[in-house]
């Protein structure tokens, strides 16, 4: 069957759009197809590490990006309880940039967008892909348009869209599931009271210093504060599903997300210091339940990348860094081989190399994070820990540079290196 482009990429956040770019950017013609309207906040982090920002000038939206970020954030915090302890935040020495910044993921994600649309990369979006059959080479996808079509008769049935393409990229964000993972044969996850669930709102006229990047540990959960663009805050959080619901009978007739932040303060007292005299702009967004873990070893199926690849506990705040290196290690394999090229046999050869240099960039990082989620959550690991840290503040540095803050901006496994010095 002929193809109607070369790569169709599933998803347009960090991972999906910056794929996109690099493909259209060598010569590839790529589909995009998102199921959001833009711009649109999302329970995600915005955290841009110094790696993160040489990436996006890569792809064209550094500059714009770094016009509109907050400012460099130059110390790591711990707020747990009444305490409040700092460090510096460890700088990347390697690169154009020492220290990461924050952007909202309404701008953020908006811009990338922009950006594959002016590479000449085909957009769909609203929309969303339904079924994806066939295999390397030769995929079939099949994708529902999302936007509203009305007659005077009334709603109309949306026409679905099919596109046939060799390589099929799946850039699926956090708590949802992919193309490939519905139906009959998707997984049926037991409910469990250690389910965690993310909550994500902006406040104004907050008091946080500018440049602190400060985990908040709670028993139960944890989460995180900056200041992004033009001084708004982001507080966000995961917090286990039995710790949220008895919290919440304890506060009826409020939201989920409502109940979370006035446990946050109860719990994190440092927080409503933070927070006094600030106001929250729109409401509290939350998704759920976080699933970590590592999803790339189908050998057979779509490419994966970013949260579709592997989920970490977002307590780091390296996702979006995490999302655009998976990028490159992707269509760095792809750019090798004519895309049309591309059967079974090659495509597995691909996936095995992305899978080799994406544990060997993030495997620890991944395995890092769950630790230091474990620490936060649990009293009885959290309140040893503050108490070293009084006598220690520089194991805050040490904890950041470990969880890749300092990281240069690709760091990539030799095989891929060596590509790049035949490019």
């Amino acid at each position: 069957m002929k193809a109607d482009a070369d790569a169709l990429v599933i998803g347009a956040g960090p991972a999906g759009a910056a794929s996109a770019i690099l493909l259209a950017q060598a010569g590839w013609q790529v589909i995009l197809v998102e199921q959001c309207l833009y711009p649109r906040q999302k329970v995600c982090g915005e955290c841009l590490t110094a790696g993160s920002l040489a990436q996006l000038d890569e792809l064209g939206v550094g500059a714009a990006v770094r016009d509109r970020a907050g400012p460099e954030l130059q110390q790591v915090g711990w707020m747990y309880g009444s305490s409040t302890l700092t460090a510096a935040m460890p700088p990347c020495t390697e690169g154009p940039y020492r220290y990461g910044r924050a952007l909202g993921r309404d701008q953020l994600d908006s811009m990338l967008a922009d950006r594959a649309a002016a590479v000449g990369v085909t957009r769909i979006q609203p929309a969303k892909v339904r079924a994806v059959r066939g295999l390397p080479g030769d995929f079939v996808c099949e994708i529902e348009p999302l936007d509203a079509i009305h007659s005077t008769a009334g709603p109309v049935a949306r026409i679905p869209i099919v596109r046939c393409v060799p390589v099929v990229i799946d850039a699926h964000g956090s708590w949802e599931a992919g193309p490939c993972e519905r139906g009959v044969t998707a997984r049926r996850w037991p409910r469990l009271g250690s389910d965690l669930f993310g909550f994500k709102a902006s406040f104004r006229d907050a008091r946080l210093a500018p440049g602190l990047l400060p985990v908040l540990a709670f028993p139960g959960g944890y989460g995180g504060m900056v200041m992004a663009e033009g001084g708004r805050l982001t507080l966000a959080g995961c917090i286990r599903r039995d710790t949220l619901g008895l919290w919440r009978t304890r506060t009826s007739n409020t939201s989920a997300g409502v109940a979370f932040e006035q446990y946050l303060r109860h719990a994190c007292r440092e927080v409503t210091e933070h927070l006094e005299g600030a106001y929250r702009v729109g409401p509290w967004m939350s998704v759920g339940p976080l699933r970590p873990g590592i999803r790339i070893d189908d050998p057979d199926g779509p490419f994966r990348v970013g949260n579709a690849a592997a989920e970490t506990h977002p307590l780091i705040g390296e996702g979006i860094n995490m999302a655009l290196q998976s990028a490159h290690f992707l269509t760095n394999r792809l750019l090798e081989h004519p895309p049309h090229s591309l059967d079974v046999r090659g495509s597995r050869m691909i996936h095995r190399g992305v899978a080799e240099t994406w544990r060997h960039a993030f495997a620890r990082r991944m395995h890092l994070a769950m630790l230091y989620a474990q620490v936060a959550m649990h009293p009885a690991l959290a309140m040893p820990f503050t108490a070293l840290l009084r006598c220690y503040p520089p194991i805050l540095t040490r904890a950041a540079q470990l969880a890749g803050k300092s990281r240069r901006p690709f760091d990539q496994s030799p095989a891929v290196e060596v590509h790049h010095e035949h490019a």
